[in-house]
């Protein structure tokens, strides 16, 4: 079901783009296509070929107040980061990022946020980020929660560091959860803006891949926090409610990978068709695999804010899916280019070192099959 603008928020769209996606495709090709090699290798940050993609509405589709036709159109901006990530997923990432951030506002409480920072989000404006990676393994019992709070007048004072957050910058926005530490301690999520003061963000030590995402340590020391950018107290009703759509939207970031992979199997064959029929996955057999899932990802997606543990184990089984299916893809493509492949500048290498990104990133293999455990075991 398509949720309607009213249904959602009852907010306006502010000069929202309809995205089409041939113009993105076409974005792609000319302006992230020649900058992927950097990105992988020197960490540059897409910040333009982003700012582009906004204004072609690539970030509005799954927010019913913020696009034209006023329904939350989930699959679309799935299929929006699937064009992306086929190319580069160390950019396919950054849009899921700034998709989940606009998704957390979208689904709020604030009225402020709404209206001073939604519009921005949705349209490439403004650049957001998703720092839930610590509170979703707190919530599955991993790890410790590492921010806290005071209670002040207006607001909070929020205090601790997590290690890496992706999509930063100066006035980047991101989601946070932290616990309060009053008479009444529970967690409580709010936007933060890296221009605040009392917050710092430090480099992280350098990846594998990912490096042009713009991933920081961020660091809190008494970072005020006014009452109208907490997105929702209390809090259990509304992770409920936004956590399908958050893994959902990762699906964008395996399925483009998969394509992108099966590209370059195609390549490898223009000259390697011969021998690479000995591999044990060929092209064809992928693209009918990636068709499966995709259409299984859409189906989930078309209805993201089902709420019964019944509907997230299935999101959480995709999710996982996806990763498995982006390990498979990424060897396939390394081994279908030979050394070719092994080249520093080579896109099957990039491709597999990514596909361990897909696979590791929030919620990873491990931590899906924890959670699917837990769930079956009700």
């Amino acid at each position: 079901m398509l949720e309607t603008r009213e249904q959602a928020t009852g907010v306006a769209p502010v000069s929202a783009p309809v995205y089409a996606e041939d113009g993105l495709r076409d974005l792609v090709a000319g302006q992230l296509a020649p900058l992927t090699v950097r990105i992988d290798r020197d960490g540059h940050y897409p910040e333009e070929f982003l700012h582009q993609a906004g204004q072609l509405g690539a970030f509005n589709a799954h927010l019913a107040s913020q696009n034209p036709a006023g329904v939350t159109d989930l699959v679309s901006a799935i299929r929006a980061e699937e064009v992306i990530s086929a190319e580069c997923m160390t950019t396919g990432f950054v849009a899921w990022c700034q998709n989940a951030c606009a998704w957390y506002v979208e689904n709020s409480d604030s009225s402020t946020l709404k209206r001073e920072v939604l519009p921005k989000l949705a349209n490439g404006e403004a650049f957001g980020a998703t720092a839930l990676s610590n509170p979703m393994k707190w919530f599955a019992s991993i790890e410790e929660l590492k921010l806290s709070a005071e209670r002040v007048e207006g607001g909070y004072v929020v205090s601790g560091a997590l290690p890496w957050v992706s999509n930063l910058g100066e006035d980047h926005y991101f989601g946070a959860i932290f616990r309060t530490t009053d008479d009444n301690p529970r967690p409580l999520m709010a936007v933060i803006n890296c221009a605040d003061p009392g917050f710092s963000l430090t480099p992280c030590p350098e990846f594998i891949a990912l490096e042009g995402s713009r991933t920081f340590g961020c660091h809190f020391d008494r970072v005020f926090v006014p009452d109208e950018h907490v997105l929702a107290d209390p809090l259990p009703e509304y992770i409920q409610r936004i956590r399908p759509g958050f893994v959902l939207l990762q699906m964008g970031m395996g399925l483009g990978l998969i394509e992108g992979c099966i590209n370059t199997m195609h390549e490898a064959n223009e000259t390697l068709s011969h021998v690479n029929g000995y591999l044990d996955d060929q092209a064809g057999e992928l693209e009918e695999v990636l068709e499966d899932a995709r259409q299984a990802t859409y189906a989930l997606a078309r209805d993201p804010f089902d709420t019964s543990d019944a509907f997230f184990a299935d999101v959480l089984q995709m999710r996982l899916t996806g990763s498995e299916l982006a390990l498979r893809a990424s060897q396939s493509a390394l081994l279908h280019s030979g050394a070719r492949g092994y080249l520093s500048s080579a896109a099957a290498q990039r491709k597999l070192r990514e596909s361990y990104f897909v696979a590791i990133v929030t919620p990873a293999i491990k931590h899906l099959r924890k959670e699917l455990a837990r769930i079956h075991a009700h």
